[in-house]
C-alpha cells in the first residue's frame, strides 16, 4: 500500500480547527451570553492547546431566531458579542500567535429583516424582489390556497411561508424568518461575493459555509417523491452548484483562503469529489453529514437507530478511500453546533468511562487523512446534557418544533420516546454553555458570579472543567494537545499518509494504518466497547506515540491489551 506522492501539499491540510459557538464560549461583561471579548481573553489558552485555526460560528447582526444563522448585515456585528473592532482585535491576537481566523458564511439565506427582504416583500416590481424566491399558491380542487410545491422545511413544516402583502409564497428551507436568497440573479451573487472580499480584505483566513450545496435550486421547483426532506433531491446539489462554486473559489484562491463547505443531503459522492478535487478551484474541505446520519431512524432525526461498529467502520474508509484517491480532502469532525457530543453518541459518557471515551474519540479521529476539527469543551471532555433535564430546558429551534407538532396529539408512551431522542440528538448538547473551572455556572461569566446564563450550564461542570485538566498531563485536553502535536510531528504520515482499514470485522475494535510515501507506517487501535479486549496484530512497534494508558513498546510486541474504551497509536518498523 504505497503513499500517495503527488497530493496538494498545502498549509491547511496540516492545520487543525477549533470551532467556536460564541454566545456559549465566555462572557466577558455579565450578560449571560458569551462575547468576543470572552474568547479574546482565551486566545492563549487556544494557543496552548495546539490548534491553528479558529472557527467562529455566526457573529453577524441577526434576530437570533436560528443563533445566528439568519443574518441581517452581513457587515455588522451582533451587538451583545461586541463590534467590528473587536473581530479586528481577535484576528490581531490570534495572527501575532501565529493562528488564523476563520468566520461562519450562511448565503443561501438571509433573515426576514435584512435590508434585502425587506424591499423583496413590498411588491412584486420592487428592485429587490427577485432576490429571494418567490412563487404564487396553488389551489386545490376546492379552491383552498396550497404551497407551490411539496418540500419540506429542515425544521418541520412547508418550506414555502405565504405573504398576504403579495399574495405569494417565499421559499425558505429553514425557519419562515430565513427566507432563501435567488443565487439565479447574479446580482446576489455578486453581493455575496462583495461581502465575502470585505471580510477577506479586513484580514479573515477563511470561512465555514453553510449549507453551500442548497444555492442552487431546480427552477422547474416539481414535487417531490421522498418520505423524509421533500425538495433535497432538487437543491441538495442543485443544477448550477459548482457554476457558483467555481465563482466563489476563484475569490478564495486569490487570497490562499480556507474554506470548507457544509454539505448535507447529499448521496452522490461524486458531487462531494467535485466540490473538494485539487484541480477543481471550489472549496478546500466539505463537512459530509455520513456520519451523523448513522443513528437517524426510519422517521428522520428524531427516531431511534442503534449506531454498528460495522457501519460506522465502513463509513471511516469509504470517506477516507473516496478523498484520498480522488486528491479530494476530509474535514474531520464528530460533534459541532448542531450535533451532539461525540462520546455521548460513539462511544460512553458514563462517568466511569467518560475520560476514556474522550481520548478514543481523539485518536481515532485526529490520526486519519484530514483536517481535525475540534468543537469547543470537546477537548475536555463535555458530554450530552443530563436525561432528567425537562424539555423547558431546551432551546434548539428544531427539537421544539418537533416536540410542538406532537406534543398534543401523541400519547405518553410516544412522548417518553421523543424525549429520549431530543436528550439523544437535540443541538442543545453543543450549546451548553463552556465549562472553564468550578466556580458558578463553571466560570462562564468570570467576576459576575450572579449572571445567569443564556442556556444552562452542565450539571457536571465541578469535575469537568478546563481549569482542572489544563496542567494535567493524564487529562483529556492533555491528550487532544498530544495527538495534535503528534499528528504534525509526523505530518508525512498522518496528513499527507495512505489510509487502511484493519480487521474489518472486529466488532468491538476499530483500527486502521497510515502509510507514508517512503513505507513509514502507524497502527492506530480503537477499542469502541466496554469490554477489555486483546488484539493481535501484525509487525514490529518501534515507538508508542499515543498511549493514555502510559504503554511502551514491550506492553505491545504483537498483540495490545486495551481496556474499555481504550485507543493506542503505534509506529510500527
Amino acid at each position: 500500500m504505497p503513499g500517495q506522492k503527488d497530493q496538494l501539499r498545502t498549509w491547511w491540510k496540516e492545520s487543525s480547527v477549533y470551532q467556536i459557538y460564541p454566545a456559549s464560549f465566555q462572557d466577558s461583561n455579565g450578560d449571560g451570553i458569551g462575547d468576543l471579548k470572552g474568547i479574546i481573553s482565551r486566545v492563549d489558552y487556544l494557543k496552548e492547546l495546539g490548534v491553528d485555526i479558529v472557527w467562529l460560528s455566526p457573529i453577524f447582526k441577526s434576530p437570533q431566531i436560528d443563533m445566528g444563522y439568519d443574518v441581517a448585515d452581513y457587515r455588522a456585528i451582533h451587538e451583545p458579542y461586541g463590534d467590528i473592532s473587536d473581530v479586528d482585535m481577535l484576528k490581531d491576537k490570534l495572527h501575532e500567535r501565529g493562528m488564523k481566523l476563520v468566520l461562519d458564511l450562511v448565503m443561501n439565506h438571509t433573515s426576514d429583516q435584512h435590508d434585502w427582504f425587506k424591499e423583496s416583500r413590498k411588491s412584486k416590481v420592487n428592485q429587490y424582489r427577485d432576490w429571494y424566491i418567490w412563487r404564487p399558491p396553488r389551489y386545490d380542487s376546492q379552491g383552498n390556497r396550497q404551497p407551490p410545491n411539496n418540500w419540506d422545511s429542515h425544521f418541520q413544516g412547508s418550506a414555502w411561508e405565504y405573504d398576504e402583502a403579495t399574495d405569494e409564497y417565499y421559499l425558505r428551507l429553514f425557519a419562515r424568518e430565513q427566507p432563501d436568497l435567488n443565487w439565479e440573479n447574479p446580482d446576489v451573487r455578486k453581493a455575496c461575493y462583495n461581502n465575502t472580499r470585505f471580510w477577506l480584505d479586513r484580514g479573515a483566513d477563511g470561512f465555514r459555509i453553510d449549507v453551500i450545496n442548497f444555492i442552487s435550486k431546480d427552477q422547474r421547483f416539481p414535487d417531490s417523491d421522498k418520505k423524509i426532506l421533500k425538495g433535497t433531491e432538487y437543491y441538495a446539489c442543485g443544477p448550477r452548484l459548482h457554476e457558483y462554486l467555481k465563482e466563489l473559489g476563484a475569490i478564495l484562491k486569490e487570497y490562499d483562503a480556507f474554506s470548507v463547505g457544509e454539505m448535507p443531503c447529499v448521496h452522490d459522492e461524486q458531487e462531494l469529489i467535485n466540490a473538494v478535487g485539487a484541480d477543481r478551484g471550489e472549496l478546500s474541505m466539505i463537512f459530509h453529514f455520513e456520519f451523523m446520519d448513522l443513528d437517524h431512524g426510519v422517521d428522520g432525526k428524531f427516531s431511534p437507530r442503534e449506531i454498528s461498529l460495522g457501519q460506522f467502520r465502513k463509513t471511516v474508509d469509504k470517506w477516507q478511500r473516496i478523498m484520498y484517491d480522488n486528491n479530494g480532502w476530509n474535514a474531520l469532525y464528530l460533534e459541532n453546533h448542531d450535533q451532539p457530543r461525540a462520546i455521548s453518541r460513539f462511544a460512553s459518557d458514563a462517568p466511569e468511562h467518560r475520560a476514556a471515551s474522550s481520548k478514543l474519540i481523539a485518536t481515532f479521529m485526529t490520526f486519519q487523512a484530514g483536517t481535525p476539527f475540534v468543537y469547543q469543551g470537546q477537548e475536555i471532555g463535555m458530554i450530552n446534557v443530563p436525561k432528567d433535564w425537562p424539555i423547558e430546558e431546551y432551546q434548539d429551534i428544531d427539537c421544539l418544533n418537533h416536540w410542538n407538532l406532537h406534543k398534543d396529539s401523541a400519547d405518553e408512551k410516544t412522548k417518553a420516546a421523543l424525549k429520549v431522542e431530543y436528550q439523544k440528538k437535540s443541538r442543545d448538547n453543543a450549546r451548553t454553555p463552556m465549562q472553564w473551572d468550578d466556580s458558578p455556572n463553571g466560570g462562564f461569566s468570570p467576576g459576575h458570579p450572579a449572571a445567569k446564563p443564556w442556556m444552562r450550564v452542565h450539571d457536571n461542570y465541578p469535575t469537568v472543567n478546563a481549569a482542572s485538566q489544563v496542567r494535567d498531563p493524564d487529562s483529556v485536553y492533555s491528550a487532544y494537545r498530544e495527538v495534535l502535536r503528534q499528528r504534525k510531528a509526523h505530518k508525512d504520515i498522518f496528513v499527507y499518509g495512505d489510509f487502511a482499514i484493519v480487521d474489518e470485522t472486529n466488532d468491538k475494535v476499530l483500527a486502521y494504518k497510515r502509510v507514508a510515501a517512503n513505507g513509514d507506517t502507524a497502527l492506530i487501535v480503537c477499542n469502541f466497547s466496554a469490554d477489555k479486549v486483546t488484539w493481535k496484530f501484525a509487525g514490529t512497534p518501534r515507538e508508542v506515540i499515543y498511549s493514555p494508558t502510559g504503554k511502551t513498546t514491550a506492553d505491545v510486541a504483537s498483540q495490545v491489551e486495551l481496556g474499555p474504551y481504550e485507543a493506542i497509536a503505534l509506529l510500527l518498523g
